[in-house]
Order: structure tokens, then C-alpha cells, then sequence
């Protein structure tokens, strides 16, 4: 996840137009209240889970979002944190504290999954080992909650979704935007054509950074550095490789389209129904990045078009307010996390049928995955869906890594159609042991 910041201009322009609806109407609110009181339920001292959470991050770098997770975890009834693995031993003592006194340190992640006490592992490490690790957890019998974006390629997430569905493991995918009402709301009213026939969508992510050539520095006593490369090529080590910056580089992340754009090309998705599948062509225009050794080399500037069988535009691009934007036939609607508004207020004012189509449904995406660790039920972003939003990303990246040519997709196959330069790209080299 990430924090993007919003500029009041940014934000003043993103609300000149259009009507924005202060609080989710009555008709919305009464349906979550009920649902959520359905699914209370005490447990009793039997039924403790296990957590454990592998990459917490810390106060270095600023970057610790599998510990926001873990916590977030932890504060469920009946869930207690037993374990924690992180090669930078300051964040992992930082996390450790945080955790309380019975949480057992590993530095090594295959260690900590070899722990017949640990039901589910939270994994909040940079992306580059996202695949390795949740494929190695489902393996040792653990249910996976795994930060977005789920996965540095392709094939990674065709052999994430292989696993899930051999091992059975309830699997999360922290694209949290789904457990929140506002996106759900406007995808529950896009999805019964409350705008008319949808046309086009657009995800309007942040502009990612330029920065470099930054100073190779010896690697700090606290890190394991070659732990931390992992899967990735080796290179001298350069702070800003790592933590909070780790995504401005190919080697480890995809940029802002993955940062940022898993989240929303994952509610677009949502919205058109096709997040199980995918589009069939993509081609983008980029800008930037800087050129040299030790700069960063994801494409801060962006604007890619995405078509669907049925027609439908995604738009990607780091221009306009952040959010997602649905345009139909007979009007629009803008959501983004702190805010619904549409070119008619009475789109979302005005109730939905009985018969509507309901989509599922989650106000507290923690809650949800631990709901689901009891019930065998999957969560609301489960392996599958979330391979399928990230793919939208990395097929973004693809087009662009190819010059901006229009690419033929195939979303059942999924590979690209007469295209073996692309279709080369659809995994990287990885260094050994650390092949998926």
C-alpha cells in the first residue's frame, strides 16, 4: 500500500465538477448495518489462530505496512501473533516490541514457516519475494494474507493462483479498497447499469519519482543484504534500493502502475465484472525515467489504454484527481478513498433494486481474512483476483518496456496472442535457490 499525497489544487479540481455525496445514502447504510451484525460471533479459548508476519518493515524507510496489517490482524477476537522474520534486524526488533513479549524472532522466513504452531502468515515484504514466499507458505499448510501488489509478474501470479488451489489455503490479497463502502457502493452501481451502458473507466494513479544516480554505501551491520536481494540480481548495495523506496526500481517492483495501480485497477476491474479475467489489448505511452546507474527505472509518467471484449476503455494514467472514474452512457461516478460523487447526485441516492446484483461484502478487510481462516470460506480479494488485478499493471509495463506497441491479450490463455518478445516478459531470471 501506499500513502499518495493529494494536493488541495489536486483536490479542488477533483470536486469542482459533479456532485459529491458527503455520507453513503440510507438505503446503502442500512444494508451494511444488518449484514454486519450477522456476522458477529464470540470464540471461545479454543479457537486462538496463529499469526506470524514475515517482512513488518520499521521506522527506517518509513515502509512497514505488513506490521499496520499484522496489528490490524492481531486486534480480531481469538488472534494472537506468535512470530515474526525480518532480515533488517532493527525493524524486526522494532516489530517484536510491538508485537508483545511472546513473539519469537526469525531472520529467516523458512525457519519461521517450518512452525507447526502458525496457522497464517502475514507477508509484507517488497514485492520481488511476494510469489516465493506465499507459494512456500501455502505449501507448509499456512493461510496467507500477502500485500499488494501481489506479484512482479505474470507467470508468478499463474503459479501463486496453481498453489491456492491445490492447497486450499485462505488467501488475502491486501487490495483493502475492496472492504471499503464507498468503492463497493459505486461498483454495486455500475454493475446494475445505473449509469447505462459503461463505456470507459479510468484509474487515475499519482505521479511516480525521478531520482539518481544515488551513492553505492557499504551495507549497514543490521542487514542481510544478500537475503534481501533474494530473488533479484545482485548489486552493490544502495540504501535507496531499499524499504519505503524499493518500488521506484524494475528489479524489486513495477513503479507507480503497480503501486498504486493495483488498488485501483483492481476496483475497475471490480466494476466491470472481469476480475476472474482481463482485457484483450493494451498499449501505452510513457515518459521518463531518469538514465543512468542507480536511478531509479520504473515510468513515473504514464497513459495507457486497455479494451475489453465487450468494448469497454480502461484508462491508466498519472494524470487527474486519484480515484476511479466509471463514465456510462447516462452519466458517471467518481470514487476514490475519501469520497463517491457522481454527475447526478440521484445515481447514488436513489436505492437499487431487490433484485439488484450484491457484491460481496466487507467493511474491515482484516476482519474478513480471519472470519475466513475459521469458516474455510475465501476472502473478499482472494489469489486469483488479486494475480488478475496486478496482471492489468504488469501488462502496462510490458507495452511500455516494448516501446508503446499495441498488444493482442488473452485472458483465458493468458499470454499474448502472436507475440513471443512479449510473451518472454511475462516472467524474469531469478537467481537460486529463489525460483517459483
Amino acid at each position: 500500500m501506499s500513502d499518495g499525497k493529494i494536493s488541495r489544487r489536486t483536490f479542488l479540481t477533483s470536486t469542482a465538477a459533479g456532485v459529491a455525496i458527503a455520507s453513503l445514502p440510507e438505503w446503502f447504510t442500512k444494508r451494511e448495518s444488518y449484514a454486519a451484525g450477522l456476522s458477529k460471533k464470540k470464540f471461545g479459548p479454543n479457537d486462538q489462530i496463529n499469526v506470524a508476519v514475515i517482512g513488518p518493515g520499521g521506522s527506517k524507510g518509513g515502509y512497514k505496512q505488513g506490521l499496520h496489517d499484522t496489528l490490524a490482524i492481531a486486534s480480531q477476537p481469538g488472534v494472537k501473533v506468535v512470530a515474526a522474520c525480518d532480515v533488517d534486524e532493527t525493524h524486526l526488533n522494532e516489530a517484536a516490541e510491538r508485537l508483545g513479549p511472546e513473539c519469537r524472532k526469525y531472520r529467516d522466513f523458512r525457519e519461521l514457516l517450518a512452525q507447526k504452531d502458525i496457522d497464517a502468515v502475514v507477508i509484507g515484504t517488497p514485492d520481488h519475494w511476494h510469489a516465493y514466499i506465499c507459494i512456500a507458505a501455502m505449501k507448509a499448510g499456512k493461510d496467507v494474507y500477502c500485500e499488494k501488489p501481489l506479484t512482479l509478474t505474470i507467470d508468478q501470479g499463474k503459479k501463486i493462483v496453481k498453489t491456492w488451489r491445490e492447497t486450499g489455503a485462505v488467501f488475502q490479497t491486501g487490495s483493502q479498497q475492496r472492504s471499503d463502502k464507498r468503492f463497493r457502493l459505486a461498483c454495486e452501481l455500475v454493475r446494475n447499469g445505473r449509469i447505462g451502458k459503461l463505456t470507459k473507466v479510468e484509474a487515475h494513479l499519482p505521479t511516480g519519482p525521478i531520482g539518481g544516480p544515488f551513492p553505492v554505501q557499504d551495507v549497514p551491520p543490521d542487514l542481510d543484504w544478500d537475503m534481501w536481494l533474494g530473488p533479484a540480481p545482485k548489486v552493490d548495495y544502495v540504501k535507496e534500493r531499499t524499504h519505503g523506496t524499493f518500488r521506484w526500481w524494475l528489479d524489486y517492483s513495477g513503479g507507480m502502475l503497480t503501486d498504486w495501480g493495483a488498488h485501483h485497477c483492481d476496483i475497475a476491474q471490480w466494476g466491470l465484472g472481469t476480475d476472474r479475467s482481463g482485457p484483450i489489448s493494451v498499449q501505452a505511452y510513457g515518459r521518463g525515467p531518469k538514465i543512468g546507474v542507480n536511478c531509479y527505472d520504473t515510468i513515473p509518467e504514464f497513459d495507457v489504454t486497455l479494451i475489453y471484449e465487450n468494448g469497454v476503455h480502461l484508462r491508466v494514467t498519472n494524470e487527474g484527481p486519484n480515484g476511479v472514474h466509471f463514465y456510462g452512457e447516462e452519466g458517471w461516478i467518481f470514487v476514490s478513498r475519501g469520497e463517491i460523487r457522481a454527475s447526478d447526485p440521484k445515481l447514488i441516492e436513489e436505492p437499487l433494486p431487490n433484485n439488484a446484483i450484491r457484491l460481496y461484502e466487507s467493511d474491515n478487510h482484516a476482519a474478513n481474512f480471519v472470519e475466513c481462516i475459521r469458516t474455510r470460506k475465501q476472502p473478499i480479494c482472494d489469489a486469483e483476483i488479486g494475480h488478475r488485478s496486478v496482471t492489468i499493471c504488469h501488462l502496462c509495463n510490458i507495452s511500455l518496456k516494448l516501446g508503446g506497441r499495441k498488444l493482442r491479450w488473452d485472458p483465458v490463455k493468458e499470454e499474448f496472442v502472436g507475440d513471443p518478445e512479449a510473451n518472454a516478459l511475462l516472467k524474469r531470471p531469478a537467481r537460486a535457490p529463489w525460483i517459483v
